[in-house]
């Protein structure tokens, strides 16, 4: 008998291939069929006649690595579809070090609520090893599935103690420790490391204002970190520093992939910025240059909406760049904000640090700045630059006197990144820019992007800049692949991690951050979303429902639904990466049942115009050597030139596959296997090697699955 039988629904099976009508039978938390009509016994049926089928979504970029120990089920993603999660990101992670160390790395950084970190200190241990600390997550009752990065400042601070990591160049003693560490974390089963080099990325504690510690770490300790996801073809997530071009060169240079592995880098951020309306074109450039030229596997994460954030008065990590905002935020409290504003010469500091002309990530604009409360009501709804005409102030002065007399009573928002739909559409829709970076978990006060999932589909159907099954494989299926994940796919086999929505829910407006009570934080404010209800009819998760109409079950948090996932790749040493991404098909498909290259080069050309222009490709080659003989012109050795270019412009109009630089300029494997299709095409044998690659790789497909 069938545990949950869904009828009639419209199914994305996260692939990117068009939907089709079909039942879905769910038996042990797995899919068992997928049909246009099944008629079996099921404990529940549900007619989804109307709706849509869709994989769980995957928020690739979270930072519940606190919050999972206290509210494991993780609802804030889950209610808007996430059933699968990436934590450890920007350098923070729980694997390795000190309780009260980590806890003084997170609760800054992430602005995370005082009684979260407190109740977790109350019964944190150190553990002993990653592989204990990943035995204890598969304790909890998980909510999604959880795929733990390991962060490069836990890893800093275990080996060095916080001090020496927040002042101190690694030793070659440290970095042979860190390295050792790290090899054991991805042993245990961590997807990759990250990384963080932004400056505005603070610790609090004894070392309030410092920057975390992978901030400090050099040139030689980032390509350590590096050469070892190399190695493993292990995710490489780093933020670079945006007032250090430098920092992103380098990034740049880490993940190319001429005549070795290339690092699978994933990188924050590919933002459209208000005040640099062009600078947007860097990333797609950038991962040309790296992916298509230089033989890397970079990526980059981008929002699916305007990036908007909300402050407390001056307690708001935009301060976090500029040394007077640093000092605001590390007061304690409200009076000793006070007190900073009312000593000598501290205002003229913050007015200076305020209208530097610098490169900045925040613009600093009072016009653009907006005031959403305030206890003098008048305020609510106007920028501070309005509030200073009115008073006939100057703009500077204007925030400063509101700051220092209503502290965190004045809440006010400001949007410097992603505000013109068109451009955050071609960032959405662009191969080498995941739509993620949402933050979950993090800045609680600040921002609520739990829903970025759903912002892309929303998007998709509000602008078109993506056709529907394409936008939920972006943030289900492409993802999944990428980031090693046994998630994002629905086909019989697989785990039941699904969602029904409503199309006509996903066409309504994307709902704006609201503040709760959260009573899983002791009743702590946080910013999240809500509407989701509308689109969002069930969550499953391993076919059990978790969410209904946009609401968490009792069973959410109390049963553990989620896994701890396990890379679906492992490889290691250079040489089995390198093999592995020569012989890929695409940048999608790099796993596959064949052996030997002829039949990969026969997958990678199944369009017969494509096949034509390599055979013109080959008769052009030979021509060009039977022309130099004849006539001992060596000019029509430009031939050879001309047909490299042919059987390029096969590949670049009709079949976009992976072309191998050394393939491309010259080796023996492909010089052989042209030749042979070549002559098969002659004999007419060709198509059936087509027909029999695409068997096999179909049935590959059957398998894993």
């Amino acid at each position: 008998m069938l545990d949950l039988l869904l009828k009639g629904g419209l199914v994305f099976d996260g692939t990117g291939a068009p939907p089709r009508y079909a039942d879905v039978a769910i038996v042990d938390g797995r899919i068992a069929r997928l049909a246009p009509a099944i008629d079996e016994e099921a404990r529940t049926t549900r007619d989804v006649s109307g709706f849509w089928i869709v994989p769980g979504f995957i928020d690739i970029h979270t930072h519940y690595d606190l919050e999972v120990e206290i509210a494991p089920g993780l609802a804030e993603s889950v209610r808007h579809g996430v059933t699968s999660i990436v934590m450890g990101n920007c350098s923070l992670s729980l694997t390795v070090g000190e309780s009260q160390d980590l806890a003084d790395i997170f609760l800054r950084v992430e602005s995370l609520p005082a009684p979260l970190v407190r109740k977790w200190l109350e019964r944190a241990v150190s553990w002993g090893s990653p592989q204990a600390y990943l035995e204890h997550l598969r304790t909890l009752p998980l909510g999604p599935h959880v795929a733990p990065l390991l962060g490069h400042s836990a890893l800093r601070t275990a080996v060095m103690g916080l001090q020496r990591s927040l002042h101190e160049r690694a030793s070659d003693d440290d970095l042979a420790q860190m390295r050792s560490l790290a090899s054991q974390a991805l042993d245990a089963g961590c997807f990759g490391i990250s990384v963080d080099m932004v400056h505005w990325h603070k610790v609090s504690g004894a070392f309030a204002g410092r920057s975390v510690p992978s901030h400090y770490a050099d040139a030689r300790e980032y390509r350590m970190l590096a050469e070892l996801c190399r190695e493993r073809d292990a995710v490489f997530q780093v933020t670079p520093n945006p007032q250090n071009a430098l920092s992103f060169l380098l990034i740049l240079a880490m993940s190319t992939g001429l005549f070795r592995p290339p690092l699978r880098a994933t990188v924050l951020s590919a933002l459209d910025l208000s005040d640099h309306p062009q600078l947007w074109r860097l990333f797609p450039l950038s991962t040309f240059i790296v992916n298509r030229l230089l033989g890397g596997n970079l990526r980059f994460q981008t929002l699916a909406e305007p990036f908007a954030i909300y402050a407390d008065g001056p307690i708001t990590p935009l301060f976090e760049e500029f040394a007077t905002g640093v000092e605001l935020n590390s007061c304690a409290n409200g009076d000793a904000r006070r007190e900073l504003w009312a000593s000598e010469g501290f205002k003229e500091r913050f007015r200076s640090d305020w209208e530097r002309r610098e490169l900045r990530t925040f613009h600093r604009d009072p016009a653009r700045m907006w005031v959403v409360a305030s206890p003098e009501a008048e305020q609510v709804g106007m920028s501070v630059a309005k509030i200073a005409a009115a008073r006939g102030m100057n703009a500077t002065a204007a925030l400063i006197d509101l700051l220092a007399t209503h502290d965190e009573r004045l809440r006010w928002v400001a949007c410097g990144a992603n505000e013109r739909p068109a451009i955050r559409g071609r960032l959405l829709a662009h191969p080498h820019i995941h739509p993620g970076f949402t933050d979950a978990g993090a800045h609680s006060r600040n921002l609520a992007f739990f829903d970025g999932a759903l912002a892309v589909l929303r998007q998709a159907m509000a602008t078109a800049c993506l056709p529907p099954e394409r936008a939920i494989a972006r943030v289900t299926g492409e993802v999944a692949r990428w980031f090693h994940l046994d998630a994002g796919e629905l086909r019989a086999g697989r785990r039941a991690d699904l969602l029904v929505l409503s199309p006509e829910g996903l066409r309504t407006p994307p709902p704006a951050p609201v503040e709760v009570d959260d009573p899983l934080l002791e009743g702590a404010r946080r910013m999240v979303k809500r509407g989701s209800e509308t689109a969002v009819l069930s969550v499953f998760v391993a076919g059990i429902e978790v969410v209904r109409q946009g609401r968490p079950l009792p069973v959410l948090g109390t049963v553990q639904t989620g896994t701890l996932l396990k890379p679906t790749v492992q490889v290691r040493g250079q040489a089995a990466v390198l093999r592995r991404y020569r012989n890929r098909i695409d940048d999608e498909i790099v796993d596959h049942p064949f052996h030997e290259y002829w039949d990969i080069f026969v997958f990678k050309h199944q369009d017969r115009r494509n096949v034509l222009l390599h055979c013109l490709a080959v008769l052009m080659m030979y021509s060009s050597g039977l022309a130099l003989v004849i006539t001992g012109n060596p000019w029509w050795l430009l031939l050879v030139l001309a047909s490299q270019a042919t059987g390029l412009s096969g590949h670049w109009l009709f079949e976009r596959s992976h072309v191998d630089i050394r393939d491309l300029v010259f080796s023996w494997r492909a010089s052989r296997c042209l030749n042979r299709m070549f002559f098969a095409v002659l004999r007419g044998r060709y198509w059936h090697e087509v027909g029999r690659v695409r068997s096999e790789f179909a049935a590959f497909q059957g398998i894993a699955a």
